[in-house]
């Protein structure tokens, strides 16, 4: 909410982690946390694939992740790369000679898998393209495929287990000089993985990928990852996330930003803070922020837009929000700009009208934020 002031209870005290660098995404230390998808195409139909990329990177995907499981899926992948606008990361599992091709292909990740890359010697030969090719990696433990030896010192899938297979990984790159990676342990389960996200913060510096993997359908998916990574989030632990839903990609980087927009960790688009309507709204709310939802998605500029249905409420959420819209009586109802009643306007006509603003208000933004950068750049030219 751009007009009010950061207040001291909001903040929160990010992990202090080691940065590392995913193309031109800086992932880790003091950089944002990124957000990630991952295709569900066939990697080697090569204008799906990209058309997927494409329209996640327009969503504000930071990094996506593309499925390698094959020689024609690295094959494709170069291709892939040089039209990406993001980094691509190649998720491996099973065969590191794909990890190799994808390093020589461009990608700017290798994701690997401790529980069945294989052993130490090809784990080196996987390091070696990653130096080679100026790629990260990361080491991607996940509580479904643990290595045999933990599985049978814990008897099941634990923290413990979890937190060790991912350690153990990060010797062998440190045995093998390779310092350029980040790690995850995932789980389906929301408290295990909580436990085990929590126990690794404690155990490296290495900045840490946040899921709580295949989390479920659209719905039950974004309640069980909000619950999930917010939790981490919210504790300090995270530097890039991915959301993980039997859905369109689109729809996980959408629902990654509005996780990191509750925390105000991330500042992107425009947040609508609505009600859930009831007998008294003067207008039909839920298919104007229906609306909204859709003729806004291409404002990228963060501000924040109330829409309440009357008068209980709507004049206290106008004064927290930068653009507001208040039902009233006789067809009406008030706008409010900056948390001020600005002026009335008719039901009929307001989707267009705050359209309007918005796009107005986004535009000004823009305008002064070039304004400060390009003095910024002529301070320092000067000195």
């Amino acid at each position: 909410m751009s007009h009010n002031p950061i207040r001291p209870w909001r903040n929160i005290d990010r992990r202090k982690s080691r940065q590392i660098r995913v193309g031109k995404v800086l992932v880790g230390g003091d950089a944002p946390i990124s957000v990630q998808t991952m295709t569900n195409t066939i990697t080697h139909d090569i204008a799906a694939t990209l058309d997927q990329v494409q329209r996640a990177a327009a969503a504000g995907a930071d990094i996506v992740r593309i499925s390698t499981p094959d020689v024609e899926s690295t094959a494709a992948l170069k291709a892939i790369v040089a039209e990406s606008p993001v980094p691509i990361v190649a998720d491996i599992h099973f065969h590191y000679k794909r990890a190799i091709e994808a390093a020589e292909a461009g990608a700017a990740c290798l994701r690997i898998n401790p529980g069945n890359i294989g052993d130490a010697s090809r784990v080196r030969e996987v390091v070696k393209a990653a130096k080679d090719h100026g790629c990260s990696i990361r080491i991607g433990v996940n509580a479904g495929s643990l290595e045999r030896h933990l599985l049978e010192k814990y008897g099941e899938p634990c923290p413990d287990a979890m937190v060790e297979s991912g350690l153990d990984h990060i010797k062998l790159l440190q045995d093998n000089d390779f310092h350029e990676f980040k790690i995850s342990v995932k789980a389906s389960d929301v408290f295990l993985a909580a436990a085990a996200y929590q126990a690794l913060a404690d155990a490296t510096d290495a900045p840490i990928h946040l899921g709580i993997t295949e989390a479920g359908g659209l719905v039950s998916g974004t309640v069980k990852s909000a619950i999930g990574l917010g939790n981490l989030l919210w504790m300090g632990i995270g530097d890039t996330i991915r959301v993980s839903l039997s859905a369109d990609p689109v729809e996980e980087v959408k629902v990654g930003y509005e996780i990191l927009k509750s925390l105000g960790l991330r500042h992107r688009g425009v947040t609508i803070i609505s009600c859930p309507s009831c007998a008294r709204q003067g207008f039909d709310v839920i298919k104007t922020v229906s609306a909204l939802e859709d003729r806004l998605a291409h404002v990228t500029t963060s501000m924040s837009l109330s829409i309440i249905g009357c008068v209980v409420n709507g004049p206290g959420e106008a004064l927290m929000t930068d653009i507001g819209f208040t039902g009233g009586g006789a067809g009406h109802g008030m706008v409010y700009m900056a948390g001020k009643q600005s002026h009335r306007m008719s039901n009929d006509q307001m989707i267009d009208h705050i359209v309007e603003l918005v796009e107005e208000k986004a535009a000004a933004i823009e305008a002064a934020n070039a304004e400060t950068a390009n003095a910024e750049v002529g301070a320092t030219a000067a000195e």
